[in-house]
């Protein structure tokens, strides 16, 4: 055990110094005046440090992996010599955390190390064989951590980063091939993808055409809901347990959109679906629909958006018999048929710092679910938040949020009746596509266990997209 808490502890030692050097050999753009790029070693490299200090990416989500569905700039592949024209994109993301629980939980004054690094491939089909609208995305997922969830004693998790068991994996994350139909309007996916960068993806922006009107990244806290609503916990697939399944978006106009999926429902059934290179198929199937609407509200066109979904899980499903001791062995599980239940989710800007020069200011969301299972961990959730961007004068890529978890949870497992969870961060740009977050949770109720006291805890994250 030792020896693989250290083995995670030198990838994140040693890594982290690889992929900034890696962002520190970007290539600068090319000229906008149409000359062409110097070709010295010492000039482009002259330029390519200059770029990355005057570069201004904006706010992330604390876990891009969850919630976008290209986690990279691409740089990699540029890096190997790939030009757009080739139709080829290389990229992808690290991110690594440590955790230190101060008081509280399971196991006071620990420390928790993470580390996620996902490496992706976008082919172009229509540059690369003509056909329009087609493009495949192909993802490798490898995350070495420690469950600092069940250290706390949270059960909806205040570090987004690690999962369930197990937590050393390499899996296929994504294989997608991607249509779009009718100008953009109709766009189908199929294959081994990410639901919740569709469904409930909540730090997703509102799309406007106005750069200084846009909402960078909703949110960026780290805790678990932000990427899974709890109310869908253990039956929707998303990070890092992706699933094979169909998608269509239609969008008839920016406005308004509809989205229907189907997917591998074995996770229900406690299968590691990321960890499954083929679809696993075994009754059990993950059916999920979400519409929602955007507007620009007022005489500053502040943009908001509201969505509602509802989701159905089918096949037997199994949890602890509140009237029997044991509930972890299976003779003592009672079974339910599939489980259904729904969701809402929203997001406004409220103010704007600079009107029409920037997009510094403050947005707000908020989030439910709700379903009616006998088996599932969390029956009621509610949460929501606000996001300052832009707090600093000078650093518009910086953020700064708070946010508010609350779950009800299903107490036959020997939970407590709910459990809330505070958090509040501070996501600095470094240089290039990089960004550090320090982060403090606080859960006066964790769940766990009844008889554990209220947690607090420090977590310290850095994101590098390249």
């Amino acid at each position: 055990m030792g020896r693989a808490i250290g083995s995670r502890r030198a990838r994140l030692v040693f890594g982290l110094p690889c992929i900034i050097a890696l962002c520190a050999t970007s290539p600068g753009p090319a000229h906008s005046d149409g000359s062409q790029p110097a070709t010295s070693p010492s000039a482009t490299s002259s330029s390519t440090v200059s770029a990355l200090f005057t570069e201004r990416p904006p706010a992330i989500a604390a876990n891009p992996g969850a919630s976008n569905p290209f986690p990279g700039t691409g740089l990699l592949g540029r890096l190997l010599g790939l030009t757009p024209e080739s139709g080829i994109k290389v990229g992808g993301l690290w991110a690594g955390n440590s955790d230190y629980l101060f008081t509280g939980g399971q196991k006071p004054r620990t420390w928790s190390f993470n580390s996620l690094l996902i490496l992706n491939v976008n082919l172009n089909l229509d540059r690369i064989v003509g056909l329009p609208g087609a493009t495949v995305d192909c993802s490798m997922l490898e995350f070495n951590g420690e469950d600092a969830n069940e250290k706390a004693g949270v059960v909806q998790g205040y570090d987004g980063l690690p999962g369930v068991s197990p937590l050393v994996r390499t899996e296929l994350y994504q294989l997608v091939w991607r249509q779009s139909l009718f100008e953009d309007k109709l766009i189908v996916l199929a294959g081994k993808s990410v639901p919740t960068v569709d469904f409930n993806n909540v730090s997703r922006p509102v799309d406007v055409s106005d750069p200084a009107r846009m909402i960078p990244a909703v949110t960026s806290l780290t805790y678990t809901p932000i990427f899974i609503n709890p109310a869908m916990l253990g039956v929707a697939p998303g990070y890092y347990n992706s699933a094979y399944g169909i998608m269509a978006n239609w969008a008839p106009s920016k406005k308004f959109y509809i989205t229907y999926g189907f997917y591998d429902g074995a996770l229900a059934d406690g299968t590691q679906t990321g960890l499954k290179e083929a679809p696993v198929l075994d009754g059990h199937y993950f059916t999920i629909g979400e519409g929602g609407y955007c507007w620009l509200l007022g005489r500053e066109k502040l943009p908001g958006k509201i969505a509602v979904g509802g989701w159905i899980q089918t096949g037997e499903l199994y949890g602890p018999d509140e009237s029997l001791p044991g509930g972890t062995k299976p003779e003592y599980q009672v079974a339910e048929e599939g489980a259904q239940g729904a969701y809402s989710l929203g997001s406004q800007r409220l103010w704007y710092r600079e009107p029409g020069t920037d997009d510094s200011g403050v947005s707000a969301f908020y989030q439910f679910g709700f379903n009616q299972s006998n088996t599932m961990l969390i029956n009621r959730y509610f949460g929501l938040g606000l996001t300052d961007f832009g707090p600093i004068p000078g650093r518009l890529s910086d953020s700064l949020g708070v946010g508010l978890a609350w779950s009800w949870l299903d107490r036959r497992y020997g939970f407590r009746s709910n459990e809330a969870m505070l958090q509040g961060y501070y996501q600095a740009h470094l240089i290039g596509s990089s960004f550090i977050q320090p982060v403090i949770s606080y859960i006066p109720n964790p769940g766990l266990n009844p008889r554990v006291q209220g947690v607090v805890t420090a977590t310290a994250q850095l994101i590098i997209l390249f």
